[in-house]
């Protein structure tokens, strides 16, 4: 079954904004991934912004999850008003995701091909052609390589 959640963007903020969240809403935080915690082959990230948070999720009920990151300006990223808010679905199958990716983006900036990522999910993101932003990340296991 697919599933959708929130995605924030914060402008360096993130790990002030989900404790803040979690004291508002409940639920259960999960550990930060921080930006030197997954390299990312090519992309270099400046020692200031190694410990921001690339990823952290707030569990609520058993079918929603909160999601955050920072956005860095050394990778000239911005925070924008407009740009903090992503539809994150989470299909079950990487033909799933291809399907959804390229339906929605359709006529829309592909902002992340989607593609294997470090952290082993089947990920891309785009804004569709209305101007909303959306991410598709699949926890489909990984095919062996041939």
């Amino acid at each position: 079954m697919t599933r959708l959640h929130t995605y924030l963007n914060f402008a360096g903020n993130t790990e002030e904004a989900f404790p803040f969240y979690q004291a508002a809403l409940g639920g259960e935080l999960t550990p930060s991934v921080r930006f030197k915690d997954m390299p990312v082959e090519g992309v270099r990230i400046p020692g200031a912004d190694q410990s921001k948070v690339m990823h952290v999720g707030l569990r609520i009920g058993p079918e929603h999850m909160l999601m955050g990151t920072d956005v860095l300006e050394s990778l000239g990223q911005g925070l924008v008003v407009g740009n903090n808010t992503h539809i994150s679905i989470h299909p079950d199958s990487k033909e799933e995701a291809d399907r959804i990716f390229h339906a929605l983006s359709a006529g829309g900036t592909i902002e992340m091909p989607m593609a294997d990522q470090p952290w082993g999910d089947y990920y891309g993101s785009f804004k569709d052609k209305f101007g909303v932003q959306w991410m598709v990340n699949s926890a489909c296991p990984r095919q062996p390589s041939r």
